[in-house]
């Protein structure tokens, strides 16, 4: 009798090592459990760590709440001033709900992509080309608003959408170029010509002085002659300035004075 009740029991206990077993389902940090039973959703979402379902009963489905990086397609399109472009871009999102992750959408990850794609193509024909080169960011959160919009249904939500990169046709980089090159072309011109609006002031006010004292020339022209000397040249070029010409003439011009007496008168 003894024996009979040690097999039944070590049978019992067999029996539950493998119920056991069958029943035990680790769900790691990083994930939630949604069992379903027999193809119905049976209460709530399995949290980290250890946790039993009925065997053959239950299904258990692990969903990874971590951020998922996911790569778009480069997507050709025209923008709304008529041009061609390849834009591609990098969606962050994650699984908020697990249950509405595997009950509401069929494959969450392929939905997620094939939303950002659309939304993508149309986002670069309601853009200008220089909002999609510059202005990324404004662009980036409405691509954001559009995609997230139908994920929430989905137990997903949209954590940020980069544009990664804008391909342009070779015409249009080579006309991009041209008007950058005709652009700083523009700006040095505008610099030269007010440099040289500056020093014309500057020079005219320079020749009002020295028209005030004709002396300055003389200063001048000797301050020119010890430049050059500087330079050790052998020739030596001397220039005359027409103002001082004039003065030396006027100097001839000039009456001489009366430089004999008249005799006192007796």
């Amino acid at each position: 009798m003894l024996q009979e009740l040690l097999t039944v029991a070590v049978a019992a206990g067999t029996a539950g090592i493998v119920y056991v077993a069958a029943a035990a389902r680790v769900v790691k940090q990083y994930e939630r459990g949604v069992v379903f039973r027999l193809g119905r959703l049976a209460g709530d979402v399995r949290s980290p760590g250890f946790t039993l379902v009925v065997p053959f009963v239950d299904r258990l489905h692990k969903v990874n709440m971590q951020i998922v990086t996911l790569p778009v397609p480069a997507q050709e399109g025209i923008t709304r001033d008529n041009v061609t472009v390849r834009v591609d871009a990098v969606v962050y999102f994650k699984v908020v709900d697990a249950a509405y992750a595997l009950v509401r959408v069929e494959d969450y990850r392929f939905a997620v992509s094939q939303m950002a794609q659309t939304s993508l193509r149309s986002i670069i024909g309601k853009s200008d080309l220089d909002d999609l080169l510059s202005n990324r960011e404004k662009l980036n959160q409405g691509l954001e608003l559009m995609i997230d919009s139908p994920a929430v249904e989905w137990g997903v939500t949209i954590d940020r959408v980069e544009i990664k990169d804008v391909s342009l046709p070779e015409t249009m980089k080579r006309s991009m170029a041209r008007q950058a090159e005709a652009d700083r072309e523009r700006r040095a011109r505008i610099i030269n010509a007010d440099a040289e609006l500056q020093a014309s002031k500057k020079l005219a006010e320079a020749a009002g002085v020295m028209s005030e004292q004709p002396a300055a020339l003389q200063l001048r022209l000797l301050q020119t002659v010890v430049a050059v000397a500087a330079e050790k040249n052998s020739t030596l070029v001397l220039p005359f300035p027409v103002e001082l010409l004039r003065f030396l003439e006027r100097a001839q011009q000039a009456p001489p004075e009366q430089s004999i007496r008249r005799p006192p008168e007796t």
